[in-house]
């Protein structure tokens, strides 16, 4: 997916300070609410393409995904 160079650092640069990520599995929603200026699709896209490449492991429940970064992904 397209997006933001500005916005893909963003994302990234809060999942290696945190170690972890939340968001929620809506598509349309305006904005990630811990990340203000980025579309929660965004995020997604990008977590799931870590996810892929296994940077770091994806856990789904009651509609929300939680990502944390592996050993790979450090």
């Amino acid at each position: 997916m397209l997006m933001p160079k500005a916005n893909r650092v963003a994302i990234y640069e809060h999942l290696f300070k945190e170690g972890v990520m939340v968001a929620e599995r809506d598509l349309f929603m305006p904005k990630h609410p811990e990340l203000e200026k980025i579309p929660n699709l965004h995020v997604i896209k990008a977590l799931q393409s870590l996810k892929s490449r296994g940077y770091v492991e994806q856990n789904f429940a009651w509609r929300h995904y939680y990502w944390r970064l592996t050993n790979e992904g450090i």
